[in-house]
């Protein structure tokens, strides 16, 4: 039995779907196992409460787990008493970063990193960057034709399918070769913001116009939808990958089989989000 936290998200989704294709035995563990679909095993499990750890577990020999630190040692030692074998980590390229111990984005999944370190079943590490879906926060504005405002619109990122994450979990979840072990994963190509935002204008047709803003005029137009001390983190990653192409794996095809996707085929998966 595998349980699968975080069965809201589009990774754990698609690690759903990939290995109930394989006929394994999955159960998906959400806060809201009532939203999911009828079809599928659901139970509560909210991480950050231990109280719906045991029933949750109860059975599982692997888990697919979402960062969460605050209660981690307790979700180690219930999956200890509850026989759990493997535990596969989604966590951050994030956690690398030279300040994670102090920015909210890399100390997340940080400390997670380190309280799983002790656990005694085998651990393995998925370390993505960042999401492509992440365009989708473009969305509104492209389908509007409003211009997208960027602070950095020549800072690079490593976007990753999700499909490619989902896919190097359910890899490391059936083959016992890359356990243990940790992984960083990206997708195949180094892009600018701008890049992206070409790619998506070329792939939907929609016309797309940057407004290149001063980090504090974003970061003002974001307080809304993101704390400060997450839009300074990222503000920070951005302006240290301005001009700078991030660093690129070989992760997913070793674990996988199969190149990444690129983010034209996320784009091409995902056109109807960006269209009126």
């Amino acid at each position: 039995m595998i349980l699968i936290t975080g069965g809201h998200g589009s990774v754990g989704t698609n690690l759903l779907a990939m290995l109930r294709a394989d006929d394994l035995a999955v159960r998906v563990g959400s806060r809201r196992p009532e939203q999911l679909p009828a079809d599928v095993s659901a139970v509560t499990c909210d991480l950050t409460d231990p109280s719906t750890f045991p029933a949750a577990l109860a059975g599982v020999t692997s888990v697919f787990l979402y960062a969460e630190p605050s209660t981690i040692t307790e979700f180690v030692s219930a999956a200890t008493e509850a026989g759990v074998e493997h535990i596969v980590l989604l966590s951050s390229t994030a956690a690398l970063s030279p300040d994670a111990a102090t920015n909210p984005l890399g100390k997340l999944h940080l400390d997670t990193e380190v309280g799983l370190a002790a656990a005694p079943m085998t651990t393995t590490v998925l370390r993505p960057g960042t999401f492509a879906g992440n365009a989708r926060a473009w969305a509104d504005s492209i389908k509007a034709g409003s211009p997208v405002s960027l602070p950095y619109p020549d800072a690079y990122i490593d976007p990753i399918h999700e499909l490619d994450i989902a896919a190097a979990a359910h890899a490391v979840l059936t083959k016992p070769d890359h356990r243990g072990a940790q992984h960083d994963l990206t997708g195949p190509e180094a892009l600018t913001f701008r890049q992206q935002l070409d790619r998506i204008a070329g792939v939907t047709g929609q016309p797309v116009v940057i407004d290149h803003v001063t980090p504090e005029a974003w970061k003002e137009q974001m307080q809304a939808h993101l704390p400060a001390a997450v839009a300074d983190a990222l503000l920070d990653h951005w302006r240290r990958h301005d001009g700078v192409p991030t660093p690129l794996t070989d992760t997913v095809a070793t674990l996988t089989g199969h190149p990444p996707r690129t983010f034209t085929n996320w784009i091409e998966d995902n056109a109807a989000e960006f269209t009126a």
